[in-house]
């Protein structure tokens, strides 16, 4: 009886190859012209688990990601009242929001204090929302996972309640760097919001 190997001859493409085959066996198990097996294998378990992975982030979090664009940000951020919020412009708004996850209601960012930052706003855990068991101090009284759906509510009453308890718009990183002092009056030129 022969014995058999893995050969992997390229990422996506597998193949077995007897002992008889292979003009040359190694420890590795790899014949000549092939990739060490090992090699082979972990880039099978890899691709497995950023498949399992993949799976479990869509199950957890629910939601399919949403990417809004500028002009029907503008107008559900206009009609929340966020226009002049504690003396920031909608521009404020759309730039900080752009800066902060590109327009997208499912972005998550995991910081090194292991905290993450939610939604379309980058609300963070530890702060302003509920992750699971962990101690947070929830200021907005809100699971996190409220914040990375498409209904931009919770996430709107939670912005305006970090401006209001911080007293400004410095918490957010991108806004700071990005938008701060700038005229940002072309973030809602020409959709029609006033």
């Amino acid at each position: 009886m022969q014995d058999a190997h893995l050969s992997c001859q390229s990422p996506t493409k597998w193949n077995s190859v007897s002992s008889a085959d292979s003009p040359e066996k190694s420890a590795s198990g790899a014949g000549t012209g092939n990739l060490p097996f090992q090699f082979c294998l972990q880039q099978a378990l890899r691709m497995k688990a950023a498949g399992i992975l993949t799976l479990i982030g869509c199950l957890v979090t629910g939601a399919e990601s949403k990417i809004y664009t500028r002009c029907k940000l503008a107008k559900i951020f206009s009609r929340a009242g966020l226009d002049n919020y504690w003396g920031f412009s909608l521009g404020n708004w759309i730039c900080m929001a752009y800066y902060e996850s590109g327009y997208n209601t499912t972005a998550q960012r995991v910081l090194d204090d292991g905290s993450i930052d939610y939604g379309i706003f980058q609300i963070n855990s530890f702060t302003w929302c509920r992750h699971g068991k962990l101690q947070e101090n929830n200021h907005c009284h809100v699971a996190c996972s409220a914040l990375i759906t498409d209904d931009l509510t919770d996430a709107i009453i939670c912005a305006r309640k970090i401006v209001k308890e911080t007293q400004g718009m410095n918490y957010w990183q991108g806004w700071k760097k990005h938008c701060e002092g700038r005229d940002l009056s072309d973030w809602k030129k020409g959709c029609e919001v006033s």
